[in-house]
């Protein structure tokens, strides 16, 4: 819109319109197909299943290619072999169960962690050890040599080349306040044996927690030569504070005694589908990553979908269910696993038509302080982040007008979260695009793609992040909210794609109501009218744009009928719009 129009010519076409707009199905009732995956769904989905697979996962310290992360694959392979998932033996079989577990050298080793102890000259008791503190240990780090090291440490404030300029750490333990990785490096380049370092987010709330750890990693020196590797410790709070008292009395030693393996391996990812009945290329893809050591991050993730394949293979089987779509369940290393699975099959992304990661998807909320989210694809709420919509404390960078994603996927999933919810107090939130897990391949492959997560969360990365901090209650919630959209978009019909319109037009309605509250304030405040206006035409255009995506929701294709009703959407939306841009205009 030319927001220098008249509020004279605006006012003209609502009128215009106001005789012209076809009448929307309305949708005072659950659709009947939608409704009834639901009951299904909450009949089957056992939540102790996933809650079972996050206490095995969970124990394992993951790596792509090391044991634990191996160990978690194969599991999975279990529970898929007894829901009647058949193994395929070369490529994507034609049954209606399937899976494969791919294997491919890794171009690193893989690492992972056996023991380790940090001990200060003259305490009787180890300042960290490894039993109780499983994050210690840099990934990466090699193993000291038997019996450990001991050499004085020496603190070089924050672990910056600079910082190095005037100390002599040849043969000596480096500490540092910084990320781990670059004080690594610099810290070789000046000869030293290895470093400690303490780089708590402000989030964790590291004073009252004194114990946690976020792992870190390390690079590689030279990954073809791994006996050249040395080592790296991570410090909690506490760790910290006592080194800290301890390097101001003078002269510190500490002993340092690691046990790692670091070794050729080759990575794994298991990928699972229901096959679709009619349109078996076209695919609704579910992603885990199996990688990082924590319950919720992402044991969580991976047993829930394993339930969730579980329950899709139970329905198919018992024939109260079958996908016209193929349903894909895929468990790797985190981005990785996706984006090859995108990217090395171009005839098979091109039938790619969602993609939902699953992420840190069971905390307990009363105990982590996070909040169950749906990250967004991105929309304007990326661009003006204001009324209820905030980024996370992980943070995300100021998109531009020309990063817009308009898609139907966000609103629908949210409201597929809701139907869930609607009576057990589930609450449900969303956030700006930020990125940064399984979400982003899809849409960097320009496939709508969102993220089920929680934030933020007090223990998020650290070594309290273990079983007792997990929900089987958000897993269910999660689990069947997600397979309930799978469902309904891999088998939609005219019927269900109708519903979807007059759902999506009345968050799109709702949404601009918002907007435009907003704007009158922000107006009142000061803000220039065209400004404010130009917000409210980009999130009217974003979705405009969104409902002519819906034409590749039902599984036949668009119809007349379905046609109609997108372009009876359409047009009371810019009503509303147009409405808004008027009364701004004042």
């Amino acid at each position: 819109m030319n927001l220098k129009n008249t509020a004279r010519i605006t006012m003209m076409a609502c009128a215009s319109l106001l005789l012209t707009v076809p009448a929307v199905a309305q949708s005072t009732q659950e659709n009947a197909t939608i409704n009834q995956y639901y009951q299904l769904l909450r009949t089957n989905f056992i939540q102790d299943n996933p809650y079972q697979t996050v206490a095995f996962v969970e124990q394992r310290w993951r790596i792509a290619g090391n044991t634990g992360f191996n160990e978690s694959i194969w599991h999975v392979e279990k529970i898929l072999q007894q829901a009647g998932y058949k193994k395929e033996v070369s490529g994507e079989a034609e049954a209606p169960l399937s899976y494969r577990i791919e294997s491919r050298k890794m171009k690193q080793p893989t690492w992972e962690p056996i023991d380790g102890s940090l001990s200060l000259a003259g305490d009787t008791e180890p300042l960290l050890r490894f039993s109780s503190n499983r994050n210690m240990l840099a990934i990466n780090s090699a193993s000291t040599v038997a019996g450990g090291v001991t050499a004085e440490v020496v603190n070089v404030g924050r672990g910056r080349a600079q910082d190095f300029t005037d100390k002599d750490v040849k043969g000596k333990i480096v500490f540092a306040e910084g990320g781990i990785a670059s004080l690594y490096m610099n810290a070789m380049k000046a000869g030293a044996i290895g470093v400690l370092s303490y780089a708590m987010p402000a989030y964790t709330q590291p004073e009252k927690h004194i114990n946690s750890i976020q792992f870190q990693g390390i690079p590689f020196l030279n990954p073809d030569q791994p006996e050249t590797q040395k080592w790296g410790l991570v410090l909690s709070y506490r760790a910290k504070e006592k080194l800290k008292a301890r390097l101001a009395q003078g002269q510190t030693l500490a002993t340092v005694n690691i046990k790692t393996s670091i070794y050729p391996a080759e990575e794994l990812t298991l990928i699972a589908n229901a096959r679709g009945t009619s349109k078996p290329d076209e695919r609704f893809v579910f992603s885990a990553h199996v990688q990082e050591p924590g319950a919720n991050d992402n044991a969580s993730g991976v047993g829930t979908l394993a339930e969730m394949a579980r329950v899709t293979a139970r329905l198919v089987q018992d024939k109260k269910f079958a996908p016209q779509r193929t349903i894909t369940f895929l468990w790797g290393d985190e981005i990785r696993s996706t984006d090859r699975y995108i990217r090395e099959n171009p005839k098979r992304a091109e039938g790619i038509k969602w993609g939902l990661s699953l992420d840190m998807v069971g905390e307990d909320t009363a105990k982590t302080g996070g909040s169950f989210l749906i990250e967004k694809m991105p929309d304007p709420s990326a661009i003006w982040t204001r009324g209820n919509d905030k980024h996370t404390e992980w943070g995300g960078s100021v998109l531009k007008e020309s990063d817009m994603v308009p898609n139907y996927f966000t609103d629908f999933l949210i409201n597929r979260c809701r139907q869930q919810g609607k009576d057990n107090g589930w609450v449900i939130n969303a956030n700006p695009y930020e990125g940064g897990s399984d979400h982003t391949p899809f849409l960097n492959a320009k496939i709508p793609g969102l993220l089920m997560w929680h934030f933020t969360d007090v223990f998020y990365h650290t070594d309290a992040d273990r079983l007792d901090m997990v929900s089987k209650t958000s897993m269910q919630n999660v689990g069947i909210s997600a397979l309930a959209a799978a469902f309904t978009l891999s088998s939609a019909d005219e019927q269900s794609s109708i519903y979807l319109v007059q759902e999506l037009l009345d968050n799109a309605t709702s949404r601009l109501e918002t907007e435009f509250s907003l704007s009158k304030k922000a107006i009142a405040a000061g803000a220039k009218a065209k400004d404010e206006q130009h917000i409210i035409e980009v999130w009217a255009d974003w979705y405009q744009k969104a409902f002519d995506k819906m034409q590749d929701i039902p599984v036949n294709g668009i119809t007349s009928k379905l046609q109609t009703q997108i372009d009876a959407a359409k047009a009371k939306l810019q009503q509303e719009n147009l409405r808004m841009q008027t009364q701004l205009s004042k």
